[in-house]
């Protein structure tokens, strides 16, 4: 049976109670032999064999919406990672630091919680990012006082040349034009929550009272979006494909 075609067996499974009664398992086939199963496939519409296994991916984003200590370890790393990168003006160590940092299952969580209408699942991805974000920014900060304090900052950034701390800041158009091709990098990832996290704590230790409040409105207005962002994208792929797969001829 094409994969696709599982999510309405599912779908009766659990009109039929099955998951309160009982319980329902899924398991993949890695591989398999089968001349009926190809022909049965064959005669199917090959949208079906395409088509996500949405209980799935949906189990897929509640098991990484378990907020372990590693969570808000690797939330402060990807923070400090952050501070270097501006620091040393450098959009590779930005681009290292979205790589470590975990609060995009968080975002993901809060956003299938939006979807299933699922208070808790917000609650506790909302009081996560919270509980994650507001450490990371104060080790960030500690950090980022003993570089000042030390002189470990670049000479650019004491010259108030801080081309990737702007461009988190205020990822505008004329930002981006005025951008050498190299910082171009650094307008494209500007729009994430960890560089203007990291930005939040700079900004404070050296005392620029401006960029910290323009990196925190940043930080809050990119969390929001990518959480409306996530919710429209589970919402409209879901009824694509549920439309997609109902349609009859489909080749």
């Amino acid at each position: 049976m094409p994969r696709g075609a599982a999510n309405g067996v599912l779908e009766d499974l659990r009109e039929l109670g099955v998951d309160r009664t009982g319980s329902i398992a899924v398991d993949g086939v890695d591989m398999m032999f089968s001349r009926s199963a190809e022909r049965i496939e064959a005669e199917q519409p090959r949208v079906l064999a395409r088509a996500p296994l949405w209980a799935a991916v949906e189990a897929r984003i509640r098991a990484e919406g378990t907020y372990v200590p590693s969570f808000y370890l690797f939330l402060a790393i990807a923070g400090l990672i952050g501070a270097v990168g501006i620091l040393t003006n450098s959009q590779i160590l930005i681009v290292a630091a979205m790589v470590v940092g975990p609060e995009y299952s968080a975002i993901t969580s809060i956003a299938l919680g939006l979807d299933r209408h699922n208070r808790r699942r917000v609650r506790e991805g909302t009081r996560a990012l919270t509980a994650g974000f507001l450490p990371a920014i104060v080790v960030t900060l500690g950090f980022a006082a003993l570089a000042r304090a030390t002189g470990l900052q670049s000479k650019a950034l004491e010259l108030g040349l801080r081309p990737v701390s702007h461009l988190i800041d205020t990822p505008d158009f004329s930002s981006l034009a005025e951008a050498r091709g190299s910082a171009l990098l650094g307008v494209s990832i500007s729009v994430t929550s960890i560089p203007a996290a990291s930005d939040v704590a700079v900004s404070l230790a050296f005392a620029d009272w401006h960029q910290a409040w323009g990196s925190l409105v940043q930080l809050l207005l990119n969390v929001v979006v990518l959480v409306v962002v996530g919710v429209l994208t589970l919402r409209v792929q879901r009824r694509l494909w549920q439309r997609a797969t109902r349609t009859p001829g489909l080749r």
